[in-house]
């Protein structure tokens, strides 16, 4: 096996997490703009940052990996990670349904 194997399910799940998510607050992650999506992933970044930079006991600054293996908590360093890239997933789509929306006007 191979973390390859998890790809299917990672991208599954931030489908229906993205699509609860749009329920509960709609487009609100957009409602500043292109400079407020930009700030709500730098925020999820830095939080991701000083949980990396701090020193714990052996555990090597900065190596992802041996971190989030000891961060179990539901709030922890994975949450964030998979936080991100759903942000990410958002960023994108919004990006190509206005390139779709400019090349239909643009015919």
């Amino acid at each position: 096996m191979s973390y390859r194997d998890e790809f299917e399910g990672i991208v599954a799940a931030d489908v229906e997490e993205l699509m609860d998510a749009h329920i509960c607050y709609g487009d609100s992650w957009k409602q500043r703009g292109g400079v407020g999506a930009f700030m709500m992933l730098a925020r999820k970044w830095d939080r991701i940052e000083r949980q990396l930079e701090r020193d714990i006991g052996d555990l090597e600054k900065w190596d992802i990996f041996q971190q989030a293996e000891v961060d179990s908590r539901p709030e922890g360093i994975l949450d964030d990670i998979q936080d991100l890239r759903r942000y990410l997933i958002l960023v994108e789509a919004e990006i190509i349904h206005r390139r779709v929306r400019k090349d239909k006007k643009e015919q």
